[in-house]
């Protein structure tokens, strides 16, 4: 049998697959800086879902992005029938890719999109899988998860790139935050004229799972403190839905909160974590983009699954040890949802002022804050 590296030593043009979201094709973009590192010239294709394809647009190791919504994934709008997928496999195959890697979290199958780049004439297709493939995959590696334990996120495609050759020594999650989101978040906080030299802190407090949020009331609780100790403003964000969750957190935590819910575009949000001194969020992808821009962050982290905590960056990761932790649901099947609401709220200011102590970050004026 031909080794891995050596049929994929002529690879140029890589068709990465992850249908996941933001957090998820963060997480993996180490990994996609060793595959595009691998060899001068090479170029990665990413192929994901539309809110993948969303922060794929600020990612520079990601040369081109193609959305397909995967019938086999959570959400999916129903269909009559399999034209959408007969249409992607024939545009896979007129892309004439050399070789596809399919990136999934250990509890995901990598077998239909393995079928989809089958059927797309993709000659290498490298995936973790638990059961035998057969002809699905050239180069299949055995999942190890979870039975001989649980990786982060990062570390797991790192290690399975690194089968067929794919290193790199920078493991940072990569993103390029735009120079024209910076100019625009600069003026939105002019425009919430703030004192002169006021301190301020950052908080998302939204997340896509029920079981992945810390309730609105503690996060204003938290924020109430913090503001009255500092004397700092408190900017809370989400998108347009999280509208009602945001004035929660607002009014909980009083004069000194401002919302910007709706306000911002994903570069723009990625701006402003950038000048925070400090992000207080839930396990959700801006905790992953603070990650990315280097911004500390206080990550209120459900227990529902452990692989996704900030990677490479200043960080606390608050909790409340349940026995049902790793339970891997969008809503807490007990109905309680401990593991986050049993966190006291006296805990989130406490690891804010930790963190703020051992970075040296003290909250500044968001005018003098943004980067040049």
């Amino acid at each position: 049998m031909t080794p891995p590296t050596t049929a994929w030593a002529a690879v140029r043009r890589v068709l990465c697959v992850r249908l996941d979201t933001l957090g998820d094709v963060l997480m993996t973009t180490p990994a996609l800086r060793a595959v595009r590192e691998r060899a001068a010239g090479c170029e990665v294709t990413l192929l994901t879902s539309p809110s993948g394809a969303a922060i794929a647009a600020l990612v520079p190791v990601i040369d081109d992005v193609i959305v397909y919504d995967a019938p086999w994934l959570k959400g999916t709008a129903q269909r009559r029938d399999a034209a959408t997928d007969l249409e992607m496999i024939a545009h896979l195959r007129d892309r004439g890719f050399d070789a596809s890697i399919i990136f999934t979290v250990f509890t995901q199958s990598a077998l239909p999109a393995a079928q989809l780049c089958y059927l797309a004439d993709i000659p290498l297709r490298l995936a973790h899988a638990r059961e035998n493939p057969y002809q699905l995959l050239s180069t299949w590696i055995p999942d190890p998860e979870p039975a001989q334990g649980i990786r982060h996120e990062v570390a797991r495609q790192l290690a399975l790139v690194e089968h067929v050759g794919c290193r790199t020594h920078d493991t940072t999650l990569a993103l390029r935050v735009p120079p024209l989101a910076r100019c625009r978040v600069h003026a939105m906080l002019s425009s919430l004229q703030l004192d002169a030299g006021q301190p301020w802190l950052l908080i998302h407090p939204g997340a896509t799972a029920p079981s992945r949020r810390y309730p609105a009331e503690r996060f204003g609780e938290a924020a109430a403190v913090l503001s009255a100790e500092l004397h700092a403003a408190v900017l809370v964000t989400g998108d347009v839905s999280e509208v009602g969750l945001v004035d929660d957190v607002c009014r909980a935590t009083g004069d000194r909160a401002h919302s910007l819910a709706g306000r911002l575009d994903l570069g723009e949000l990625a701006a402003l974590i950038e000048a925070a001194p400090v992000l207080i969020t839930n396990n959700t992808g801006p905790a992953h983009l603070a990650a990315a821009v280097g911004t500390p962050v206080v990550d209120l982290y459900a227990l529902t699954n452990p692989q996704h905590t900030p990677w490479h960056v200043p960080s606390r990761v608050l909790s409340h040890d349940v026995p049902c932790r790793n339970c891997f649901r969008s809503v807490c099947p007990a109905g309680h949802n401990d593991c986050l609401r049993r966190i006291p709220a006296t805990d989130v200011a406490n690891a804010v002022r930790d963190l703020l102590a051992e970075t040296g970050s003290m909250p500044a004026s968001p005018r003098d804050s943004l980067p040049a």
